[in-house]
């Protein structure tokens, strides 16, 4: 059976972005004239996954406006911000009868290309993975989730910025915030998380370690262009990535 039709995508898009400086959800910032969030569905589309959910929450009427003429989009609502693991248990519900690989990705991350995700998605399912990590190789990783590896090169878990050590912030593998699980038993495995973290949320990266412990299998794979990886956060992001288009380094 062709593994993408055994595939769903749930897309992160309920945050605010309050560095943006706008009353605009961060997803429909528009990078090129088209909002982030189309840049990565209709790069989701490409590869033929035909089932995405959308996860939203403040002004979900916009983002879901956005989307108005495509086919096949479901929504799920996160009504509070409790963190990424919180919001991909939001979609639980919609999803209680779905068997296959659940690809998490972010609606503010449009550079990924459609062969990386199609890599990712290869990997997973090639080596029978309860989770894989999408991950790139930065020169600067400073505030980014840090990929921490076992001696034996096994990867361990993810530890974010602000729970770092010393040690762990000089990590230069990051989390693009990306991920492959296996579903349904994903959302057991969700609502292992706690938020005991410097933020107090529920942090989807947290799976990584849990699904260890229980001697699960996660792996990861490294974007051959670690530009892809990028997000937008600020206005400045933004001409960043503009930038980078224009100069066709993706």
């Amino acid at each position: 059976m062709n593994q993408i039709n055994q595939t769903c995508a749930v897309v992160l898009a309920a945050g605010k972005g309050t560095r943006m400086k706008s009353d605009l959800p961060k997803v429909a910032t528009l990078l090129n004239e088209k909002p982030l969030l189309l840049h990565v569905v209709e790069t989701l589309e490409s590869i033929g996954i035909s089932r995405i959910l959308v996860i939203i929450g403040y002004k979900k009427e916009i983002v879901m406006d956005l989307l108005k003429n495509k086919k096949g989009i479901e929504f799920a609502e996160q009504k509070e911000q409790l963190g990424t693991g919180h919001a991909v248990l939001c979609a639980e519900d919609a999803l209680k009868d779905f068997e296959g690989n659940l690809l998490v990705c972010c609606g503010d991350v449009p550079l990924i290309r459609s062969h990386s995700f199609q890599e990712l998605l290869d990997y997973h399912s090639e080596n029978q993975m309860n989770a894989t990590v999408l991950s790139a190789k930065i020169e600067n990783p400073k505030g980014y989730g840090r990929l921490v590896f076992q001696t034996s090169g096994k990867l361990d878990r993810i530890v974010e910025e602000k729970d770092a050590s010393d040690e762990e912030k000089k990590i230069d593998i990051i989390n693009t915030g990306t991920y492959v699980f296996s579903a349904p038993s994903v959302f057991s495995k969700l609502k292992s998380i706690n938020s005991q973290n410097a933020q107090n949320e529920y942090y989807l990266p947290d799976l990584i370690g849990i699904y260890n412990q229980g001697n699960g299998k996660t792996g990861t794979v490294v974007l051959k262009n670690h530009l892809e990886s990028l997000g937008v956060n600020s206005p400045e992001d933004l001409l960043y990535l503009h930038d980078i288009l224009e100069k066709g380094q993706v």
